[in-house]
């Protein structure tokens, strides 16, 4: 087993918010790109450090688009080609008709179609992860931080990442075992 596979991260325990922004950005200056960070409450400027981006809004864009489609599309097919029925002298496309229906399922697509994306692309579910092997990483819910640089970085190094979180005034620096 090569040393990658027998370790998931190294892990650094920080007091406060602004010590694991500041580390975090120290991080990804000095080049590693596979690390998440965890905090007992949100912590915007976190999010910018670790340079996430998310695809979600994408998804339901294209999925919106793709409801909206779908329901002027059964409307039209319905009204216009399938079983035309002249009521009222009105044309057979009658699109201010098919206004509500349309909306309803762009809305409705567009919404489930983010909730499931998000539940995706965020690996879940996932009843275990290698974090909580930590014992100290259960204080992540009450009041202390954390950064894990994962194995599969690129730049990771055993002995440098670890050197490396200890210079950023790291509490307590743990190797996370899968």
């Amino acid at each position: 087993m090569t040393e990658k596979t027998k370790l998931y991260g190294l892990m650094a325990e920080f007091d406060n918010p602004q010590a694991i922004v500041d580390a975090t950005n120290a991080a990804y200056k000095a080049g590693y790109r596979k690390m998440d960070a965890y905090s007992p409450f949100p912590i915007e400027e976190l999010q910018e450090a670790l340079h996430f981006h998310t695809r979600v809004q994408y998804i339901v864009l294209v999925a919106g688009i793709i409801g909206a489609l779908l329901g002027y599309g059964l409307q039209y097919w319905t009204s216009a080609v399938d079983y035309p029925i002249n009521i009222g002298g009105r044309p057979y496309n009658s699109w201010v008709s098919f206004i509500p229906i349309t909306f309803e399922l762009t809305i409705l697509i567009g919404a489930f179609s983010g909730a499931i994306g998000m539940i995706l692309l965020n690996g879940l579910p996932q009843p275990y992860h290698p974090v909580f092997n930590v014992p100290r990483f259960s204080m992540a819910s009450s009041d202390r931080f954390f950064l894990c640089i994962e194995s599969e970085d690129s730049k990771f190094d055993r002995r440098a990442t670890a050197e490396f979180l200890k210079s950023l005034n790291a509490a307590e620096v743990t190797e996370v075992e899968p």
